[in-house]
């Protein structure tokens, strides 16, 4: 049964080994769960799945291959009295118990429910009679009954069926927009970590060291907080055709001002031209050179453009081609210019890929940038990530 589970976790996609197959395997022979389907689908996630960006594959894999098995029905079955009075007595109050005194003894309860479980053809939900949930019937799961015992965990809990049908982690699929939360998954990926400023952080191994040296005598040791030591420029382009995706580059600001340490930032418009500004509301009377950015940013600065590449061709590759003043050089010189000083640049394009193909600009820029340019998508950011 695993050997096919495992295949359809494949055939969606999912990059599980023969590793993590024997290592469930394992956990199963170890009796971590026991027929119970929403534990082994807990268990069976954890041990497949090692990124959270594929438990929606990991759902749509599950309900795919265990549809069946949740839908057993075992209404018309025979059920042991002796086997369901022991799985009753396990999972009795002392509640329960107390409430039993008001239907009679357990033996009558048992008949009671035998009978019932004859009478009724299906599922039933509501109601105060049939077993079932909901409802105020003395039997089954999720309502409400003075008098009645609930059959299960009485905790009204989610079933992991509801779990994987609802695909609560549908927003991480590869294809969809970034949000904040995913954003910053996909950014923890670029990370080096170092110590600097201030120590202010007890080394404890270190302390342990330089007192045992020191004859005893206590010899404190700190160290600096660590931090991610990557270094990353953005360039935003905003106004115009950007306005429609301003809240997802809001998003992603948000999420790399968390991630970074070192993050400074930068606004255009269209194209990147001989300068840039920080500030939206004085953008016309305070801006920065971008021989200036060449000049105090290293080599080792992450560079990521952020913008639709959609406009006219000649915004690029003419002088005089900015809508918004005269460019005594083209924006393809100034790109060429940043992307020949920063070893990594990338550039992340709002607009679904599939359209990409229809505007000449984008195309343009895409070969500006030596073809790094990525959608914002999850897959697309990280196949940016890993450019960087």
């Amino acid at each position: 049964m695993l050997i096919d589970f495992f295949f359809t976790l494949r055939k969606y996609e999912l990059k599980v080994s023969v590793r993590e197959l024997l290592d469930l395997i394992n956990a199963l022979d170890k009796q971590l769960v026991f027929a119970d389907i929403d534990k082994f689908y807990q268990l069976a996630r954890i041990i497949m799945v090692k990124d959270e960006t594929h438990f929606d594959k990991f759902d749509r894999a599950f309900s795919d291959y265990f549809e069946g098995i949740v839908k057993l029905d075992l209404f018309d079955k025979d059920i042991p009295n002796d086997w369901l009075r022991k799985e009753i007595e396990k999972i009795l109050s002392d509640e329960d118990k107390q409430q039993l005194k008001a239907l009679g003894s357990l033996d009558e309860l048992l008949d009671t429910l035998a009978q019932r479980m004859k009478e009724q053809e299906k599922r039933h939900q509501g109601g105060n009679k049939w077993i079932g949930t909901g409802g105020t019937s003395p039997f089954g799961s999720g309502g409400y009954n003075p008098q009645g015992i609930k059959i299960g965990d009485g905790k009204s809990q989610q079933r992991a069926a509801k779990v994987w049908e609802q695909r609560r982690y549908a927003n991480l699929s590869d294809q969809q927009l970034l949000g904040t939360r995913n954003m910053q998954v996909a950014l923890r990926r670029l990370r080096k970590f170092a110590r600097s400023g201030a120590q202010d952080k007890l080394d404890l191994a270190q302390t342990i060291q330089a007192t045992a040296n020191n004859a005893g005598y206590l010899d404190i040791k700190m160290v600096s907080e660590r931090h991610n030591a990557v270094k990353v420029l953005m360039f935003f382009d905003v106004g115009g055709s950007m306005d429609p995706y301003i809240e997802q580059v809001e998003q992603l600001f948000s999420a790399a001002s968390g991630e970074f340490k070192h993050l400074e930032y930068f606004y255009f418009h269209n194209c990147v031209y001989e300068s840039v500004w920080q500030d939206n509301g004085r953008r016309h009377s305070s801006r920065k050179d971008v021989w200036e950015i060449i000049r105090t940013y290293g080599k080792d600065y992450k560079v990521i453009f952020v913008g639709d590449a959609s406009m006219g061709p000649y915004e690029i590759s003419y002088p005089g081609g900015s809508v918004e003043h005269w460019n005594e050089e083209s924006g393809e010189v100034w790109l060429k210019r940043l992307t020949n000083h920063f070893d990594k640049c990338v550039w992340l394009n709002p607009i679904a890929q599939e359209h990409w193909r229809y505007t000449m600009s984008i195309d343009y820029i895409k070969d500006l940038l030596s073809d790094n340019m990525q959608p914002m998508t999850m897959a697309g950011l990280e196949k940016a990530i890993k450019a960087l």
